[in-house]
């Protein structure tokens, strides 16, 4: 073979192999920073993964709130209307949450069918809800709810 030939085939393959690493790295790197979104029903019937970070939306059931008296550690239910989930959350929780508004959970389901979050989303005002809620609370009640402003948000790393 000759010699310029052979330099050029070494530098093709040298490009095929180092975008090759390149793309296996890039795509095992964003592997770990997918978050899908569940509504309680699917996580409830199972399709959730356990130890996958996830995130759920829905309503905070009213009087499903628990806080505990010497710690951050709050406890809330959020529906969808058709099943609950219980959310834990250790941390400051946003302003805007209360109960019987919407929110938005981000974090990891435990084998007790409760969601550790690390890190909650509430509502700005009453006509916001996210796609993913909007969906899943619309097939449940009939009614679609306008787009508006963002959320507020408070995590615990």
């Amino acid at each position: 073979m000759h010699p310029v030939r052979r330099q050029r085939l070494l530098i093709v393959v040298f490009v095929i192999v180092f975008s090759s690493i390149a793309a296996a790295l890039v795509t095992y790197g964003l592997r770990g920073n997918i978050n899908l979104f569940f509504p309680p029903a699917d996580i409830v019937a199972g399709k959730a993964p356990l130890g996958q970070p996830i995130r759920i939306g829905g309503m905070v059931v009213e009087g499903g709130v628990r806080r505990s008296p010497d710690s951050l550690r709050v406890e809330f239910d959020v529906t969808d209307y058709i099943a609950t989930v219980t959310v834990v959350y250790e941390g400051i929780l946003p302003d805007l949450f209360a109960e019987g508004q919407g929110v938005v959970a981000a974090g990891v389901m435990l084998d007790s069918g409760m969601m550790q979050a690390s890190e909650v989303l509430a509502k700005h005002d009453e006509n916001y809800m996210p796609p993913e809620v909007a969906e899943a609370l619309g097939a449940n009640q009939g009614d679609k709810p306008a787009y508006k402003s963002g959320y507020s948000s408070e995590s615990t790393q």
